[in-house]
C-alpha cells in the first residue's frame, strides 16, 4: 500500500510563502498521479492542485491559481507544492493523496500538514 508523507507546513504571514512536500519511501511516486487537497475544521476536503505522474499535465482550482505551483521530482520520490502569497483564507490542513487521472477523487492520504496564515 502507497504511504504518502506530506511535511513543509508551519505559520507563515499573509503574503509569506511555503514549499511542502509529498513524499513517499516504499513505492515509486512517479507511477501515481498525485493530488494536493486542504480540509479547514468544519468544512469540506477541497481538491486544489494535482500533477501526472510524468509532471506533463497540472491543474489548479481557481482559488490558488498564479500563487500556487505544483511540481514533482520523481527521483526522489517526492511531489511539493509552492505556496506563494498566501493569504489567511489559506489555513487549512493539507494532504496529498493518489489521484487517478486527477479526477479529485484521492487515495492512500497522508496525514497532513498544517498551514497557518497569521499576522
Amino acid at each position: 500500500q502507497l504511504h504518502l508523507v506530506e511535511s513543509g507546513g508551519g505559520l507563515v504571514q499573509p503574503g509569506g510563502s511555503l514549499r511542502l512536500s509529498c513524499a513517499a519511501s516504499e513505492f515509486t511516486l512517479g507511477y501515481y498521479d498525485i493530488g494536493w487537497f486542504r480540509q479547514v475544521p468544519g468544512k469540506e476536503r477541497e481538491g486544489i492542485s494535482c500533477i501526472t505522474g510524468s509532471g506533463g499535465y497540472t491543474t489548479y482550482v481557481d482559488s490558488v491559481k498564479g500563487r500556487f505551483t505544483v511540481s514533482r521530482d520523481n527521483a526522489k520520490n517526492t511531489v511539493y507544492l509552492q505556496m506563494n502569497s498566501l493569504k489567511p483564507e489559506d489555513t487549512a490542513v493539507y494532504y496529498c493523496a493518489a489521484d487517478p487521472d486527477c479526477s479529485g477523487v484521492g487515495n492512500y492520504w497522508g496525514k497532513g500538514t498544517l498551514v497557518t496564515v497569521s499576522s
